[in-house]
């Protein structure tokens, strides 16, 4: 039995534009517009798609090809710029609602959830990743100050890391969520340290096995509460964000019983701006599930007891142009990557790399390289930046 009536129906058509476009103006982005930010409608269901469900509608209907824009990530971030996400709420409240529930209720990244990222974001395939990324494969913010391409944001970036950490020949490193080798491979060669990467991914851990054969590095599939022994210095680079609120304090205490007394950790995650109490719903859909971005609070209450700050260092708009660096390369092999998955798989990928970089430009998203010691550390530790080393 259908209780609407053709004049709701009617009125529903001819209200929903109207109520996007004022929501939209704001930001200075027209529907139907001229301008290559404009978001151009080609199926009329997705006004009733974002309205009802915002930011998962948007992104749904855009990959089911209901609408377009010319330079999508201009059209993100000038909705992000204006705070668009929290003047929708009351649009779509209960939504809102049911999911800061969702997660203050339910530990998204509990131990039995811990390989769910991994199988559904990780495994999909390397070659996507390997097409995309640069040849070290770093799946993380490039550092662009003395760059001019992918390949050396990525070595600066790892240079960096390893300089910030002071490793020595010989001294352990422990890395949380090592991805596919690239840094463990980078530390064993040119700093002469014994690594221990750990992943929830298989595909992961079976190439950079691969990669690093013949260097003192040892690949494990485990989760990180799981892991035993003592290490000289630890770092965790674009892993935090799976950690989820609910285990930050376990996070930092695992982190603190492994590190030896006089040892650093270096923590490199996406931060918010401000504390948010649920993920991107079309993010963590299609993404990354169960992910969670910290804000500055959260760190500081989290390791608050547990560990000492030396360092923090934001360079989040660097992600802006490693996300567009990504964007292109996936772009120029998408004919190769077609012969194995569909359109799409296409449209979902440029929403998620294109919204990524809206979300970094707009300044709501920040990188951070954050170095934490124990109290029992008896140096002093030095800040540095790669201001001579990289020239």
């Amino acid at each position: 039995m259908n209780i609407f009536s053709k004049t709701d129906v009617a009125y529903e058509e001819q209200s929903s534009p109207k109520i996007l476009q004022e929501l939209f103006d704001e930001a200075g982005v027209c529907i139907n517009g001229p301008n290559p930010w404009d978001m151009q409608v080609h199926n009329p269901i997705a006004y009733s798609e974002i309205l009802s469900k915002w930011s998962l509608g948007m992104g749904e209907s855009y990959m089911d090809g209901h609408w377009d824009c010319k330079k999508l990530d201009q059209m993100l971030t000038k909705l992000l710029s204006c705070d668009m996400n929290m003047r929708v709420q009351g649009v779509a409240k209960i939504r809102f609602a049911l999911e800061i529930a969702r997660a203050k209720l339910i530990n998204l990244q509990s131990k039995a959830r811990a390989f769910q990222v991994g199988e559904q974001h990780y495994d999909i395939g390397n070659d996507v990743f390997e097409l995309m990324l640069d040849p070290q494969m770093m799946y993380s913010c490039g550092y662009w100050e003395h760059a001019s391409t992918l390949a050396e944001a990525q070595q600066h970036k790892l240079e960096m890391i390893c300089k910030k950490l002071q490793l020595k020949p010989g001294e352990r490193l422990l890395e949380i969520g090592c991805g596919w080798g690239g840094l463990a491979a980078y530390a064993a060669k040119n700093y002469g340290v014994e690594v221990l990467g750990i992943t929830v991914s298989k595909e992961q851990q079976q190439l950079a096995m691969q990669r690093c054969q013949g260097l003192p590095v040892q690949i494990e599939l485990i989760d990180y509460r799981d892991l035993v022994g003592t290490f000289d210095k630890i770092v965790s680079v674009g892993m935090f964000e799976h950690v989820g609120e609910k285990n930050y304090v376990i996070y930092f205490e695992t982190v603190n019983r492994l590190l030896s007394d006089n040892g650093l950790f270096l923590l490199h995650s996406i931060g918010s701006d401000v504390t948010i109490s649920r993920t991107d719903p079309w993010i963590d859909r299609y993404i990354f599930p169960n992910g969670k971005i910290p804000s500055p609070m959260e760190v500081g209450r989290s390791i608050e007891g547990i560990f000492l700050i030396e360092d923090w260092q934001n360079f989040g708009q660097d992600y802006d142009k490693t996300l567009m660096a990504w964007y292109e390369n996936f772009t120029k092999n998408w004919k190769r990557l077609s012969i194995k998955y569909d359109n799409r798989f296409y449209r979902m990928w440029t929403y998620y790399l294109l919204s990524c970089a809206a979300f970094f430009r707009s300044r709501q998203g920040q990188l951070w390289q954050i170095v934490l010691s124990k109290r029992t550390r008896s140096e002093t530790y030095r800040s540095i930046r790669p201001t001579t080393y990289f020239v």
